[in-house]
């Protein structure tokens, strides 16, 4: 699948983002089933925009539904819109199982992913992680240090699809898996071992999350090696987004552009 938004062509590179432009816009909240009022003078924004704000939604993705330029407010009144998610994706993908899968770095990297669950970290916050030497085969996920219970609530995660996101650049992982909130997996694969497996969710042990991730990688790989092993092999590194997560961010809720099957 090839998707290009009307501003891309192909071959050149993305336009530089307009200057902002300061507006009022209605944010619809499909979360709360709420639509609220911000002051925008950081972007230029439309409508459509998947963006995160201040205040008490703080967290929350919101749409852009309205954008009015002609206005007079009182500042304090209104808290503002302070990131905008970038949903443009452009290039190309191939089929693998749940997942769309591409082999260019630069078409869907983790950086650009992660806003479409997550709000943009602030400067105050600092997160610290550390592993031990502990590995097992992917091959033989027994190996992985798991309850029973933890196993089957991490197999139905990836059966469920929670794994949005999988990215694999040389020997460095990465996941995105839903659940209560959006997780990121980190770990390292190299000689068909796992190492340095660590999850947000802050357990002191391996849970759900990284068993899901691993399954999916196992899959992913496997599909891989069967039908694109000469891709792989080309740039050193995949990755895989969910089918209906592409769709929703860098599809639904654009007024303009077109796709290719």
């Amino acid at each position: 699948m090839r998707y290009m938004p009307n501003h891309f062509q192909p071959g050149c590179a993305p336009q530089q983002n307009a200057a902002p432009r300061k507006s009022v816009v209605q944010v619809h909240f499909a979360e709360r089933n709420m639509t609220l009022a911000y002051f925008n003078d950081r972007f230029d924004l439309h409508r459509g925009d998947q963006v995160y704000v201040d205040g008490k939604l703080e967290g929350l993705r919101g749409r852009v539904v309205d954008v009015n330029y002609n206005f007079r407010i009182k500042v304090s009144d209104y808290k503002r819109v302070i990131a905008v998610v970038n949903t443009t994706v452009h290039g190309q993908f191939f089929m693998a199982g749940s997942h769309f899968i591409t082999f260019d770095p630069a078409v869907l990297p983790a950086g650009q992913v992660v806003t479409w669950f997550k709000a943009p970290a602030k400067a105050e916050d600092e997160f610290i992680s550390g592993s031990d030497d502990t590995a097992f085969p992917l091959d033989d996920l027994s190996r992985m240090q798991v309850s029973g219970a933890i196993a089957e609530r991490g197999e139905n995660y990836y059966l469920e699809n929670r794994v949005r996101y999988l990215s694999l650049n040389g020997t460095r992982g990465y996941a995105i898996v839903t659940g209560s909130e959006a997780y990121e997996v980190e770990f390292q694969y190299a000689d068909g071992k796992i190492s340095a497996l660590t999850c947000s969710c802050f357990c002191s042990y391996n849970c759900k999350h990284e068993v899901a991730v691993m399954l999916q990688l196992r899959e992913t790989l496997g599909l891989i090696e069967k039908q694109y092993a000469a891709e792989y092999k080309r740039t050193g590194c995949f990755a895989a987004v969910a089918k209906a997560t592409l769709f929703s961010y860098a599809v639904d809720g654009k007024e303009t552009g077109s796709f290719t099957l």
